[in-house]
């Protein structure tokens, strides 16, 4: 752990990454929904396609994360335009997955959660602990990204598996932002109800608030004739970033704190 950590006020080792909040926890829905909507004003509105506009955000990620992995302490606007830059990588490439690769949604959805769980397992083997409490070596911020990304990406391929009548679940935008909007409250029972580890709850909240904001990003910017509202995605992307800067300088956004390295950890 490097010693710019180190809070010199109280000595308590400071990590990179927002404390875990109701704040916390709007924010990265806003960030996810502005990653279907942006992520699909670039592929679709502008007609670059998933190909191309999956290296234009991979290119924006590598740069935001590249100051992020760098940076000594968190930084509110640094981590979410990070976590912005993941939610657009995924939307465009799980939509390279499922529909220029052919694989379909449910291929695509099997393909993301096998890598996911492969990143958390390795970074469990590699370090002991997938806790954001432990993120005090550019090591384990890295696993921390490759999962956030995987995670990111997995959520596009399960909205789209959810809401299409075709292939999937058929349950519409709707059905699909009402499905996911229900899942992070039984991680919530579950997490007052329960001794289950508060890391792999955390985990799971990520993960299902993902394909949420997925389908309401969807839901926002689809044509009518798909179940959607037909929103510019321009417009939509717009407030979403507006909804984003508002939430972020109205909550507190501090550092969460890091465990010590000496503790057991799951």
């Amino acid at each position: 752990m490097t010693s710019e950590h180190i809070s010199r006020d109280n000595a308590v080792a400071l990590g990179k990454v927002p404390a875990v909040t109701l704040g916390f926890w709007l924010i990265k829905i806003a960030a996810t929904t502005l990653g279907e909507t942006a992520g699909d004003a670039v592929t679709m509105s502008m007609n670059l396609g998933y190909l191309v506009g999956t290296t234009i955000f991979a290119a924006a990620l590598i740069v935001a994360l590249y100051f992020q992995i760098r940076a000594v302490r968190f930084h509110p606007l640094l981590f979410w335009t990070v976590i912005v830059a993941t939610t657009t990588v995924g939307t465009t490439l799980a939509d390279l997955f499922d529909r220029s690769l052919g694989i379909g949604y449910l291929g695509g959805s099997a393909l993301l959660i096998t890598l996911l769980g492969i990143s958390l397992y390795t970074w469990h083997r590699s370090l002991g602990s997938v806790s954001i409490t432990r993120l005090d070596t550019s090591k384990a911020e890295c696993y921390y990204w490759v999962t956030i990304l995987f995670s990111q990406t997995l959520g596009t391929a399960l909205g789209d598996w959810v809401a299409d009548p075709k292939t999937g679940w058929g349950l519409g935008y709707e059905g699909g932002a009402l499905l996911f909007s229900g899942a992070p409250l039984v991680v919530i029972a579950l997490y007052f109800w329960t001794k289950i580890s508060r890391t792999a709850l955390f985990w799971a909240a990520f993960i299902l608030t993902r394909p949420l904001g997925a389908t309401v990003g969807d839901l926002l910017d689809k044509p009518v004739a798909s179940g959607g509202l037909a929103l510019s995605r321009y417009t939509a992307s717009a407030a979403l970033i507006v909804c984003m800067l508002v939430l972020i300088y109205t909550f507190p956004q501090r550092a969460e704190k890091l465990e010590a390295s000496g503790r057991t950890h799951g």
